[in-house]
C-alpha cells in the first residue's frame, strides 16, 4: 500500500457503473492520484470479483512513478445500472462516513478513497486490500471470545464517543423511526420466515412477528428523546476484520444517528454464543461505558444502562429476523443469538409488550 493513503479522501469524479470502466487505468489515474501524485495506471491485473450485494474486486495496480511494485487495492460500487439505482443512496452514505467521519475518529477502518459522484447520487470505494495486508475477515461461524468483544467494543466505544460530528453532518440518517414505521415486510410475511429454521430454539413469544414490529415501535418511543450518537448500525461479526492491532469495522452503509445501545446490543448478542453472552455482557457492558469516558464521550448511569441494553436486544434480532439473502446457516445462528438475548432480558415486558 502505498504509504501516503494513510487517510480516507474523497474524488469528485464520474462513478462508473461498469467493472470494465471502474477499472480502466485513465480513471483509475485520476481517483488514485492521492496516493500515487497523479501518476499514470501502466497496469492493472490480478483481478479477483466476488460479489454479495455490492460488487467487490481486489486488484493490482503499477504506477508510471513507481513501476516495479504492484500495489493492491479493493474496489467496492454497485457495479450495474440497476443496482446503483437501487442503493445509490446507501453507497453514498457509506462513502460519505469514509471521507467526513473516519478522519476525525480513532477507531480502525480501511484506508480508503471515496469516489462520490458529482451529483451526490452514487459512490464508489477504493480501499486498502485489507486480505493482502494480513487481514482476516470474522463471521458467524466463527464466534468471538470475551477478550476480542472487549476490543471490538471499544472500537465502537471510539465512534460513540465522538457524538459532536453529529451537529455538522445532517447526512447521517435516523433510521429507528423509519424501520418502526415502515417495516420491510408485514406482520405475516415477516410471521412465514420466523416460523422456518431461523427461528426454531425460541419461544412463541419471541417468534412473533407481531409482536416483534410492535416492539420495534415501542423501542422507536423509548429512545425518541435520547441522546443520540453516530452508530454504525450493524454490528455483526461479518462486519468485523481482525489484523495484529486489534479488530477493525467495515461495511459502513447502515450508518445513522441513534441511541448507543442499539449497536452495543446488538454487537454483544450477535458477536458471542449464548451461554457466554448471559456470562460476560455485564462486565463487558462496563467495559464498554468506561471506554466511552476514556474516549471523551457522555454515558448514561449504570441503571439506566442496563435498562437502554436489555430494551434495544430488539434492534439486531429485527435486522436478522428480517434477512433473506444471506447463507441461510449464518442467519440461523444470528437469529438464535439475538433471540435469546431478547429472552434472557424478557425484552418484550420491558417495552411493554
Amino acid at each position: 500500500m502505498l504509504g501516503n493513503m494513510e487517510r480516507s479522501v474523497e474524488r469528485d469524479l464520474a462513478v462508473p457503473v461498469e467493472l470494465a470502466d471502474a477499472l480502466d487505468p485513465v480513471w483509475l489515474q485520476a481517483a488514485l492520484a492521492p496516493v500515487s501524485g497523479g501518476a499514470a495506471v501502466i497496469w492493472v491485473g490480478d483481478i479477483d470479483n466476488f460479489e454479495t450485494v455490492a460488487a467487490k474486486v481486489r486488484f493490482g495496480a503499477r504506477f508510471a512513478n513507481d513501476p516495479d511494485k504492484t500495489h493492491r487495492f479493493c474496489l467496492k460500487a454497485m457495479l450495474s445500472a440497476g443496482k446503483a439505482r437501487m442503493a445509490g443512496a446507501t453507497a453514498v452514505r457509506e462513502a460519505e462516513f469514509y471521507a467526513r467521519i473516519a478522519p476525525h475518529v480513532s477507531l480502525r477502518v480501511p484506508r480508503t478513497i471515496a469516489v462520490i459522484g458529482q451529483d451526490g447520487s452514487s459512490a464508489l470505494l477504493i480501499m486498502e486490500d485489507l486480505i493482502d495486508a494480513g487481514a482476516r475477515f470474522c463471521s458467524a461461524l466463527d464466534p468471538f471470545t470475551p477478550s476480542l468483544a472487549e476490543q471490538s467494543l471499544d472500537q465502537i466505544a471510539r465512534l460513540h464517543a465522538a457524538s459532536a460530528l453529529l451537529a455538522d453532518n445532517d447526512w447521517i440518517p435516523s433510521r429507528l423511526p423509519y424501520l418502526a414505521t415502515s417495516p420491510h415486510f408485514s406482520a405475516p410475511q415477516l410471521q412465514a420466515l420466523m416460523d422456518g429454521p431461523r427461528c426454531a430454539r425460541l419461544n412463541a413469544r419471541t417468534s412473533d412477528a407481531a409482536l416483534l414490529l410492535e416492539g420495534m415501535k415501542r423501542l422507536e418511543r423509548r429512545f425518541a428523546n435520547a441522546p443520540m450518537t453516530i452508530l454504525h448500525g450493524d454490528c455483526h461479526a461479518g462486519n468485523f476484520y481482525l489484523t495484529e492491532e486489534g479488530p477493525g469495522l467495515t461495511d459502513w452503509q447502515l450508518i445513522q444517528r441513534g441511541n448507543w445501545a442499539q449497536d452495543v446490543a446488538y454487537h454483544i448478542a450477535a458477536v458471542l454464543p449464548e451461554e457466554i453472552a448471559a456470562h460476560e455482557e455485564r462486565a463487558l457492558l462496563v467495559q464498554y461505558l468506561d471506554r466511552v469516558r476514556a474516549h471523551g464521550g457522555i454515558v448514561p448511569d449504570a441503571g439506566q444502562a442496563w435498562d437502554d441494553y436489555r430494551a434495544a436486544q430488539i434492534y439486531g434480532y429485527y435486522h436478522w429476523a428480517i434477512t433473506t439473502r444471506v447463507d441461510p446457516q449464518i442467519v440461523d445462528i444470528f437469529v438464535q443469538r439475538l433471540g435469546a438475548g431478547i429472552e434472557r432480558h424478557d425484552t418484550y415486558t420491558l417495552l411493554g409488550l
